[in-house]
């Protein structure tokens, strides 16, 4: 049995922009959907909801989802965690997304935890024959996971910015995505995006990025916002949530019902 290619990475590496939802209910039936409606990925966020990282059934469940309609998990975990990236990339995630990095070197470990062989060496990803592996039925699982699994970091502390240079240096990164909300709350401006503080902080990452040729995420804001964001070099772009979606349709519709009486 071949291994299951990353859509995702192949998207990214191929310098065209990726689009994908935030789904907050967790559904196998959303990711499906989703997936019809042609999203790049399904960004599943488990450090502030949905089910705990380590619950491997939960994930395998919305990996058979994504995996029914070629579209990608986009999973993000609470922190940079080795064993927690290791238990994902095992139940068949292959884009993982790390949240609250500080410094180069926890995302170092996180990288060498989600690889066999890792910068020229050794890495310390386990050797099994998980679901990953396709129940150890994969052909040349060891030479093929490497080159499939995509890793990125959340920039969304003061530390990161600081750091963002030797961050981005990080051998295997595969994206940084810039949190300009929780970047708001670390520099002392909560929910303010459009302070300067939170502003030079986010143009100080956008700037490294480029010119470190790391692949740059990021929220967008409508559609005249998202194609801004594309054209400034953006390639990971999350373009809404189920949340947002429902609230949209539904969470005026008492008072437009009294409106239209």
């Amino acid at each position: 049995m071949n291994p299951r290619e990353n859509s995702l990475r192949e998207t990214l590496e191929s310098d065209e922009p990726a689009f994908g939802v935030l789904d907050n209910t967790y559904s196998p039936e959303v990711v499906e959907l989703l997936g019809e409606f042609g999203f790049d990925f399904v960004w599943m966020d488990l450090e502030h909801g949905g089910p705990s990282p380590w619950d491997g059934d939960a994930l395998e469940e919305l990996l058979r989802a994504a995996e029914l309609t070629d579209t990608e998990l986009l999973v993000r975990i609470p922190e940079p965690n080795p064993a927690m990236v290791r238990k994902c990339l095992d139940v068949g995630v292959r884009n993982l997304f790390i949240s609250r990095v500080k410094t180069a070197e926890e995302v170092r470990e996180a990288l060498k935890a989600a690889h066999f062989e890792y910068d020229d060496g050794a890495g310390e990803r386990g050797l099994a024959g998980p679901r990953a592996a396709r129940y150890g039925q994969a052909k040349d699982y060891v030479g093929t996971e490497d080159e499939e699994v995509l890793v990125g970091v959340t920039i969304e502390t003061e530390e990161a910015v600081e750091n963002i240079e030797d961050i981005l240096a990080v051998p295997e990164l595969g994206f940084a995505f810039l949190g300009p909300n929780d970047l708001s709350i670390a520099l002392g401006h909560p929910g303010n995006r459009d302070h300067p503080d939170v502003e030079d902080a986010v143009a100080t990452a956008e700037e490294a990025a480029l010119e470190h040729d790391v692949t740059l995420g990021g929220l967008t804001f409508g559609m005249d916002d998202a194609v801004e964001k594309v054209d400034a070099g953006y390639q990971l772009l999350h373009v809404g949530s189920t949340l947002g979606a429902l609230t949209g349709q539904f969470g005026s519709w008492h008072e437009a019902y009294e409106n239209a009486r």
